[in-house]
């Protein structure tokens, strides 16, 4: 794929690069407070997320964090600490849209994480399509020592991924996960050395970007909206698409090029 390294500087919470071909990478780049989220950040993020749905050529986005310490340490308490109970609820309702419109973007999602991703960090990781993590992750959602209670959407994810009997735990004693519990539980999908992760992760997107994007975005559709329908719903939508996706040049092509044994070539 060609290096393409073109930054968005219109930011201050965040940087957003197009590193490649279809490839778009956006960075928290708070490293004094450990990458924390605030209003303002979340607000950059949704902007990054309009430009990058706006790209017809964006085939995967990475996001990670600034620094060596931390993807995101989670929300940004000396923010929240002011809010109203009102004020609160609207942090957490700006959160919720902007995770949910990530994990629904339209094309592969990949967190990259590395050291702390606890709370609203967690919650972002998540909230992606996959997680690759430096062998010095830790993830949790520690809500419960500040007196309050995940706000990002980190009960229900969380549950979803590694289960109600060990998300309660995790979510009742704060307690952090490593890389390597992460992995096993399901919530991680690779653990690498921490100066690999970035390397991986651009391999791994360049891998998906060369893929069918037709074909990525129907089987995105798939497994988000399948996941809470019932087996019989679910198959159905399954035929749907799979009927749907014969419309489409890139079936033409990759089936022309298996049966002519050469590599497709999708636009």
């Amino acid at each position: 794929m060609k290096s393409e390294n073109t930054q968005t500087n219109d930011f201050k919470n965040i940087l957003l690069e197009a590193v490649s071909s279809g490839v778009y990478l956006l960075t928290i780049n708070r490293p004094k407070v450990l990458n924390a989220l605030n209003a303002d950040t979340l607000e950059e993020m949704n902007q990054a997320l309009s430009k990058i749905s706006a790209d017809r050529s964006a085939r995967v986005l990475l996001i990670k964090g600034s620094g060596e310490k931390a993807f995101v340490a989670g929300a940004d308490i000396e923010h929240m600490s002011h809010l109203t109970p009102i004020e609160a609820k609207t942090f957490a309702e700006h959160g919720m849209h902007l995770f949910r419109r990530l994990e629904t973007l339209n094309i592969p999602v990949v967190a990259l994480v590395n050291g702390y991703a606890l709370g609203g960090g967690c919650e972002l990781a998540m909230s992606c399509d996959f997680i690759l993590a430096a062998d010095n992750a830790k993830f949790g959602q520690p809500e419960v020592n500040l007196g309050i209670t995940p706000g990002f959407g980190g009960s229900q994810r969380l549950t979803r991924l590694v289960g109600r009997a060990m998300a309660m735990e995790l979510l009742v004693t704060g307690r952090s996960m490593s890389a390597e519990e992460g992995l096993q539980r399901g919530l991680v999908n690779h653990v690498y050395p921490q100066s690999e992760l970035l390397d991986r992760g651009l391999e791994l997107a360049s891998m998906i970007a060369g893929k069918s994007n037709n074909a990525i975005q129907l089987t995105k559709q798939l497994v988000q909206r399948g996941q809470d329908l019932d087996l019989d719903n679910a198959c159905v939508m399954e035929s749907d698409l799979f009927g749907l996706s014969f419309s489409t040049p890139d079936r033409t092509e990759g089936m022309a090029a298996f049966l002519e044994n050469r590599k497709p070539n999708f636009d």
